[in-house]
């Protein structure tokens, strides 16, 4: 019996042996054939399947086939797939190598022995963080995160632990450790941590330092902290410290990883629009390695809203859109577009761009901007859809009042955008980052521009917010936004019916010689526009403050319930000619002969074009073009006369199908 044990034994021996030399030659075998194969490659796919065919233990294949699906990933899905690869993966590894991947040294042979167990460590761990990251999975980021800080890589390419471990921190600061244990209580107290964390960053690149300055040369330490300057110049910048947010800027500036995108939000945030601009146009041609967001061109449509140029940016949306298709990225995108359409006052079809956002289940890949940030801004601008469907009722009829169709119609837009303000609350409500991001004007997490803001607090209340902009004019360090809180304090006042102490904010306003005309033509013309209001309630003249709000924004006009002073000029003679006219005239404008007056000309030059009929118009105003020569065709006068309306207004219709090309004569 003792014998048969015995040969049993050595059977077992013997086979366990031959199955272990078996399995190492096929490790060598997959490692012979990854040669060649990066972790990006198009063969990563076919390989790891190889791989994990010839060895199903071995880490590489599974590593391999989770690197590419990554790669391809543009869905919850998609990087669900890739994670289970890239879990499995790091298992593996860890299993197989753990006390390789723990090991640190300045010995070169026996880094060179450990270094690609290290890179592949570090590759798979920043690959499965993002998969974790991009599913909204931030406990799993931070458990993964903390193995990686157990590893304990002497030099981290990819994963940069602690860094990525403040990045988890701020782009989850709104939570508590209710929540997510990690984080502490508040939002400052997050962000003390965070700032913490990157200071364990630099502490480790200091201890790294003193090994790999061997392998990597005496300027490893400095070659590596930029990623803390980073990070450093994103915590300081969300916190308005501008001093020390400008500090790390110009140290990254020195460098070859300086951040154009988070520099020109820095410098938005202060209202210097133009240095934004230049940035953002920079950076949107940057490739950021993969699927994501492109902010700048998210952002670029608040500059453009600014400048009054939306026109300059409703084409290149719908470029980007159509190239990059139901990509991360697709929903804000189209917010963009929305935004450049509504404030060149094409309201139709800034709502139906509005609805595709709505509808779309946007990815947040690579930001701190969240879901919660996207259903407010698309809630936002439907509100002001709304309120804008309701002003061109009133503009296009004048006695509204007294149209039973148009008083229908006003009604059930109110009752939606009573809607639509019900659920914004509930949205504030549980939004702890409202003070910083919604009611402190111009912040790095802020996806609206300050005139929707204006737009939304018309139905808050008005003591609160008065007192609270008071107080910002005074304590802000930003020297350029404090006239947009005088701005803010003024619309309160007006709300209280002090006009004469709102007005008093607006001259001043008005009188500020550091405004940027090119790129604040928002601000001035919605200041005028407020003007005019305060004058009229003070039984004043607001002609002047009507048409400069025109000269600077004319798209503005019809939605702001004023009556602008116009002078027209045509040459109608038929049936449909006279309907367009009288079209024009029932609108909310103030038509006048008076040549004395300076006030806007309306040329309208009524013709045919290979018996089509045409509609040629432009309008000049103190010697200038504010609406360039134009001309389109029509089919139905009373459409044609609705168009017109806008149209003078240089509004534009993205829906026409036919535009003549021609130069009108003065």
């Amino acid at each position: 019996m003792l014998f048969a044990i015995c040969i049993l034994g050595f059977f077992t021996d013997s086979f366990n042996l031959l199955s272990a030399q078996s399995k190492q030659a096929l490790r060598y075998e997959i490692d012979a054939k990854r040669g060649g194969v990066t972790y990006t490659s198009k063969d990563a796919l076919p390989r790891g399947r190889e791989f994990k065919r010839l060895d199903s233990t071995y880490y590489v294949g599974w590593m391999l086939e989770g690197a590419y699906k990554f790669d391809h990933a543009a869905d919850y899905l998609g990087f669900k797939a890739a994670s289970t690869q890239l879990q499995r993966a790091l298992t593996l590894l860890e299993k197989d190598f753990k006390t390789a991947l723990k090991t640190r040294t300045n010995d070169v042979m026996t880094y060179i022995g450990i270094m690609r167990y290290h890179r592949d460590w570090d590759f798979t761990a920043y690959t499965l963080m993002q998969c974790y990251s991009n599913m909204d999975e931030p406990a799993n980021v931070w458990k993964l995160l903390q193995k990686c800080k157990q590893i304990d890589l002497q030099d981290e390419l990819y994963s940069d632990t602690y860094n990525y471990l403040a990045w988890t921190v701020h782009r989850n600061r709104f939570y508590t450790s209710a929540k997510y244990p990690f984080l502490k209580n508040s939002i400052d107290e997050n962000e003390q941590y965070a700032n913490k964390l990157t200071d364990s960053a630099a502490v480790k690149i200091k201890r790294d330092a003193t090994l790999n300055k061997t392998f990597f040369g005496p300027n490893y330490e400095l070659e590596k902290m930029p990623s803390v300057w980073h990070y450093k110049s994103i915590l300081y910048t969300y916190q308005l410290n501008i001093e020390s947010g400008a500090y790390y800027y110009d140290k990254l500036k020195q460098t070859k990883y300086f951040p154009a995108n988070n520099y020109a939000t820095f410098c938005s945030i202060q209202a210097k629009f133009k240095e934004a601009e230049n940035f953002y146009n920079i950076s949107k041609s940057e490739n950021p390695g993969d699927k994501r967001l492109n902010e700048s061109l998210y952002y670029l449509s608040v500059i453009n809203q600014y400048k009054g140029e939306c026109k300059k940016g409703i084409d290149e949306l719908k470029q980007v859109i159509k190239a990059n298709g139901s990509t991360p990225g697709f929903g804000w995108y189209n917010i963009a577009l929305a935004r450049e359409l509504l404030y060149d006052g094409q309201t139709d079809i800034a709502k139906r761009y509005a609805l595709r956002a709505e509808q779309f289940k946007e990815i947040h890949i690579g930001t701190t901007l969240g879901q919660s940030h996207y259903d407010f801004t698309t809630s936002l601008i439907n509100l002001i859809i709304k309120q804008r469907e309701i002003e061109s009722v009133k503009f296009l009829n004048k006695n509204w009042w007294y149209t039973p169709s148009d008083l229908t119609r006003i009604a059930q837009l109110t009752v939606e955008k009573y809607g639509l303000q019900f659920l914004i609350i509930n949205q504030f409500a549980e939004n702890p980052e409202r003070d910083r991001v919604i009611y402190k004007l111009f912040s790095t997490e802020s996806t609206v521009s300050f005139d929707e803001i204006s737009q939304l607090l018309e139905g808050f209340s008005t003591n609160y917010f008065l007192e609270r902009f008071q107080k910002e004019i005074g304590r802000d360090m930003r020297p350029n936004v404090k006239r947009y809180y005088a701005f803010f304090v003024a619309r309160m006042l007006m709300k209280k019916g002090a006009y004469q102490e709102a007005a008093g904010y607006l001259e001043k306003i008005l009188a500020d010689t550091s405004i940027d005309k090119n790129y604040e033509k928002l601000l001035l013309a919605r200041t005028y526009e407020s003007f005019a209001v305060c004058n009229e309630e003070r039984k004043e003249s607001s002609s002047v403050q009507i048409t400069s709000s025109y000269d600077l924004y004319p798209q503005l006009v019809p939605f702001s319930g004023l009556k602008i002073p116009m002078r027209l000029h045509s040459n109608e003679s038929n049936t449909d000619h006279n309907n367009i006219i009288s079209i024009l005239k029932r609108a909310n404008i103030d038509w006048t002969n008076n040549l004395q007056n300076s006030v806007p000309d309306v040329y309208i030059n009524f013709t045919t074009k290979s018996q089509m009929p045409i509609i040629e118009y432009h309008v000049t105003f103190k010697g200038k073009n504010i609406v360039p020569p134009q001309a389109f065709s029509y089919k139905n006068s009373t459409a044609a006369g609705r168009e017109l309306c806008f149209a003078i207004f240089n509004i534009g219709n993205d829906d026409r199908t036919i535009t003549v090309e021609k130069q009108v004569k003065k």
